[in-house]
């Protein structure tokens, strides 16, 4: 089976949509609880550190899953292949 240019332009940016994702996500999960340690003032009553790791962080998962949703939805339909409704 041949790939057209389509195919291979959708392809080329579901990867740099996925690697950028997962970037921001290594960055939440490991950079940001590793420099924690140094964020010392409280955040609503609670050390920011402690914020940060147990709710700053499921926000922006959240958030990564529903940019992720929205844009490959625009995506597939720019390129033709949309599931139906």
């Amino acid at each position: 089976m041949q790939t057209t240019e389509s195919q291979k332009a959708y392809w080329q940016k579901n990867l740099r949509i996925t690697g950028a994702l997962l970037l921001l996500w290594f960055l939440v999960t490991y950079g940001v609880a590793y420099f924690a340690r140094d964020l010392s003032f409280t955040f609503f009553g609670w050390p920011f550190s402690f914020w940060v790791g147990s709710q700053g962080a499921l926000v922006v998962y959240v958030l990564i899953i529903w940019f992720y949703a929205r844009t490959m939805n625009r995506l597939d339909q720019e390129h033709g292949v949309a599931e139906e409704e």
